[in-house]
């Protein structure tokens, strides 16, 4: 199977612009493409890893990833799928955040000489003149069209800034800038996206005349990537700090049935034949997928020892062997050796207050070493650690 056919078959693309063209060149190891990551916090998160994923499977097979750092378009934001206006950040925490991506991206891209190249759109955003981009770049945009597209007319009934409604127009100056900079023939990006692509290309064909060949291709990157890495206590982050590798496993092997193996398909780099075999599992099978699934990932991101680690963890947690070296660890302080359960819950947020954390002891959601707590006056008693389980799939280690 080449490589586009077997994007297709992994469900990753939506649409594209020339379809021929692109399967050709990509097949070819002919692109030049980027991706966009606006660095609004100090780490990537589950909703980037298909993207990354995307990048390293066509730099597998020869193509060369742009990763674009959004310094410029991250003083702004992106509208599209948002109901309000983003937080502002500054330049300080932006440049940070940028420092944070460019580490964890090298372990998904391979950026040594002629392989990969990162860019920071800040280098040709921040220098432009206003009255220069009114009339070189604004010209080249319908204000009716616009508004036709969904990131748009989404926002207008509860307030679209002057600020936000310039993205479209930032994001499509980062092509045409990168085609004429790097021959970057190509983008991708998400579903919710596509708009602001297809500015990118309409720019480039308008600013350099028809025969400019850039393309456009949006992958169910984003639409996808924000049904993940969404938890009770926040984003799944690929930063281990942020995340533990224990954790990232546990996240995954506890997605839903119907989402195992579209996310095998998707994000793992396991050969389609073998895929194909493990899409007639069924019930109890469907257990194993998942395993199969969290070690890949894991794996990916946090290299093959801790993806071992977590493994024999979660093995040992639900086998009953009593290992709990791997497992997440929470330090509490204790008055004569004991603590109220619904202050140990805030303490581990594991509840946001004491107010929820009464609701999950009430609703037998809470157990201490397997014993279901009932009582919200409990004192729990720690001699060197307690296994802490929130429901029946989350589970911290406390220790004094």
């Amino acid at each position: 199977m080449e490589l586009y056919d077997e994007l297709v078959a992994r469900g990753l693309i939506a649409q594209v612009t020339d379809e021929q063209e692109i399967k050709k060149m990509i097949n070819a190891g002919k692109a030049t493409f980027y991706i966009g990551f606006d660095p609004t916090a100090d780490s990537l998160h589950v909703g980037h890893f298909m993207a990354l994923c995307l990048m390293k499977r066509l730099q597998m097979a020869g193509n060369k990833p742009i990763a674009l750092l959004g310094g410029g378009t991250g003083m702004i934001g992106d509208p599209s799928g948002k109901s309000d206006m983003r937080k502002m950040l500054t330049k300080e925490d932006i440049d940070h955040n940028i420092e944070c991506f460019k580490k964890q991206m090298s372990r998904f891209i391979d950026f040594s000489e002629g392989k990969a190249i990162m860019v920071n759109n800040a280098d040709w955003l921040l220098d432009l003149n206003y009255i220069e981009v009114l009339r070189e770049v604004g010209a080249c945009f319908s204000v009716n069209k616009m508004l036709t597209f969904e990131c748009y007319k989404q926002r207008m009934e509860r307030g679209l800034t002057f600020l936000e409604f310039n993205y479209m127009i930032m994001q499509s100056y980062d092509f045409y800038m990168l085609y004429q900079k790097y021959g970057c023939n190509m983008q991708f990006g998400g579903d919710d996206q596509w708009a602001n692509m297809l500015g990118g290309t309409e720019l480039i064909r308008k600013k350099l005349g028809k025969d400019a060949h850039a393309m456009t291709i949006t992958l169910l990157l984003n639409s996808e990537g924000k049904k993940m890495g969404k938890t009770e206590k926040g984003a799944v982050w690929l930063d281990p700090n942020k995340t533990s590798p224990f954790e990232f496993f546990q996240y995954w092997r506890n997605i839903a049935d119907a989402d195992v193996m579209k996310c095998i398909r998707m994000l793992t780099f396991l050969p389609m034949e073998q895929i194909e075999e493990m899409s007639a599992w069924e019930g109890s099978e469907l257990n194993k997928a998942k395993e199969i699934l969290a070690y890949e990932l894991t794996k990916l991101v946090h290299g093959e020892e801790e993806a071992d680690k977590a493994l024999e963890g979660a093995k040992s947690l639900f086998g009953g062997r009593g290992n709990t070296d791997n497992m997440p660890t929470v330090k509490v302080e204790l008055t004569d050796g004991k603590i109220g359960i619904l202050d140990l819950l805030v303490n581990t947020k594991l509840a946001p207050s004491k107010r929820e954390a009464r609701n999950l002891v009430s609703g037998k959601g809470i157990a201490v070493d397997d014993v279901i707590i009932e009582d919200a006056n409990a004192q729990i008693e720690i001699n060197g650690e307690i296994i802490l389980r929130k429901g029946k799939k989350v589970f911290l280690k406390v220790v004094v």
